[in-house]
């Protein structure tokens, strides 16, 4: 998930029985399938819970247009150049959605952008890795965008309105990236030797990172029972990751690449693959910044935020001015 650590509460989820008033009322209408909407009554904890969660996914989609930007100069034809720049684009729509539904919740862009340079916000490990060869974009947009579809999909039935609202056009777009990713990883497939080569090693690569991307195991997501009460979260953290392995295996096997683990194996009592746990001290380090590229992606986004302070300054300053003329002046 591109929000792979909100903490909520802390606290054991209450009953219906155990609340009242305002609470009761609260919960009983997201247990009906209605929406929070801004001006709506709300706990305290549910509205930290969704601004975290909701700064977290729109810091996660503007940091993900570094690894694909570097190579839109560098993709193999003209099209691909198109197609990948359009991508690039779209997350940064996706990000000024979230921070536009984050917003609704009292927190202003200027605060989450603090947060996130500071290091106080996170955003998802998966882009902490680095893009090598041109096969990793197409690693990228099958894997990663594949993962974020399967995490997001049930986001759209979110109890937060503007979150799931938001998340409608997302998808869709996201659907889009899944597969302009997998259009690469083929053609690399059915090209020369090397070039399939360099797609197994993309895969690789991304195979373990993309399987972090869920969040921890559901025994260790200590805040995910509260979020799915309230349902922030529609399933669990180890439900969308069995999914998602589901999914990726038969694709795989479809364009000849080999899932790097040994241990992977049709089970034919759940129904699913058994797999490799991912090294989860690893993910920790990664979401606590010491992953391979966490100094550097946090790097550019200070760098751009820094760069634009002349055009915000501008665009205040007319804005002040603006004001100040349609002031009416006393008689």
């Amino acid at each position: 998930m591109y929000a792979q650590i909100v903490e909520s509460t802390g606290k054991a989820v209450k009953t219906l029985n155990e609340m009242e008033g305002e609470e009761r009322v609260f919960q009983e209408r997201i247990n009906a399938g209605g929406k929070i909407e801004p001006k709506d009554w709300m706990p305290d904890g549910y509205r930290k819970t969704m601004v975290r969660q909701i700064s977290q996914h729109a810091h996660s989609e503007i940091v993900g247009q570094l690894p694909e930007g570097n190579w839109i100069t560098r993709a193999p034809t003209l099209e691909r150049k198109a197609i990948l720049l359009a991508k690039v684009q779209d997350e940064a729509g996706h990000g000024l959605y979230l921070y536009c539904a984050a917003e609704t919740l009292g927190i202003s862009r200027d605060q989450m952008f603090d947060q996130l340079h500071s290091g106080k916000a996170k955003y998802s490990s998966i882009f902490n890795y680095p893009t090598l060869t041109w096969a990793d974009i197409g690693a990228v947009g099958w894997l990663v965008d594949q993962a974020a579809i399967m995490n997001q999909v049930p986001l759209q039935r979110s109890s937060y309105g503007p979150y799931a609202r938001a998340m409608v056009r997302i998808c869709k777009e996201e659907s889009f990236h899944q597969r302009q990713g997998f259009d690469i990883m083929m053609k690399m497939c059915e090209g020369t030797a090397a070039q399939k080569r360099m797609a197994q090693d993309a895969l690789n690569r991304f195979w373990a990172p993309s399987l972090m991307m869920f969040g921890p195991p559901d025994a260790d997501s200590v805040h995910s029972a509260q979020s799915m009460a309230w349902k922030i979260k529609m399933n669990s953290n180890d439900e969308l990751r069995q999914k998602f392995v589901d999914a990726v295996v038969p694709q795989a096997e479809f364009l000849g690449l080999t899932i790097p683990d040994e241990n992977l194996a049709w089970n034919d009592k759940k129904g699913g693959y058994d797999f490799t746990d991912p090294d989860w001290q690893e993910f920790m380090a990664v979401i606590h910044g010491n992953g391979p590229c966490n100094r550097e992606r946090l790097a550019a986004r200070v760098k751009a935020w820094d760069d634009g302070a002349w055009v915000r300054d501008g665009l205040n300053t007319h804005a002040a001015k603006k004001r100040k003329a349609a002031k009416p002046v006393a008689g």
